[in-house]
């Protein structure tokens, strides 16, 4: 099972962070539970010599010894999933890549602005690949497919709301000069 997915950049900055698996820390809200473990998990990726594999296991506190860390660095940005023992390590590399490749197609060269400014669109794409800590979709025309579905769903209801905010606003303000 995906206990997590992580995507911070070489400061550490999260840019995308999705919990599947409750983290818990004595004496901590769970957002500050949440941000300790994407420290922690920055500091063991961040220090790796690109050289070392893209597996890692390890103790992230919250979770248990029972967590290995699998991740891509591409460029800026560190894509770092975070599973228990059972899950296939190459299987998990092939899930980043196609995660990273359907970002590139939705975004053309995607970088990290990509993900600070079109956040929800990230999340359709993720929620397309990962539900609830299972893989649900690896074929990237069919990622692309439903991602592509949402979009078009969204403009529609947002022209929509536009359109009837602005009949509200022209009925509510009247006709200039009319008593």
């Amino acid at each position: 099972m995906i206990k997590g997915i992580i995507i911070v950049n070489n400061s550490g900055q999260a840019r995308i962070c999705k919990f599947f698996q409750q983290v818990h820390r004595e004496g901590y809200s769970p957002e500050e539970a949440q941000q300790s473990v994407v420290q922690q998990v920055y500091k063991q990726v961040s220090e790796r010599p690109d050289s070392f594999c893209n597996y890692l296991e390890g103790s992230i506190m919250q979770w248990g010894d029972a967590t290995k860390l699998i991740y891509r660095h591409y460029a800026t940005l560190y894509f770092v999933f975070a599973v228990d023992k059972l899950e296939s390590d190459l299987g998990i590399l092939d899930l980043i890549q196609v995660f990273v490749e359907a970002l590139d197609k939705c975004f053309e060269n995607v970088c990290e602005l990509d993900l600070i400014f079109h956040s929800d669109k990230v999340h359709y794409i993720l929620d397309e690949i990962v539900m609830a800590g299972m893989v649900l979709e690896t074929n990237i025309v069919t990622i692309l497919s439903g991602v592509n579905d949402q979009t078009k769903l969204h403009q529609k209801s947002t022209s929509k709301l536009n359109e009837a905010l602005g009949k509200a606003t022209s009925t509510k303000m009247g006709s200039p000069g009319v008593r």
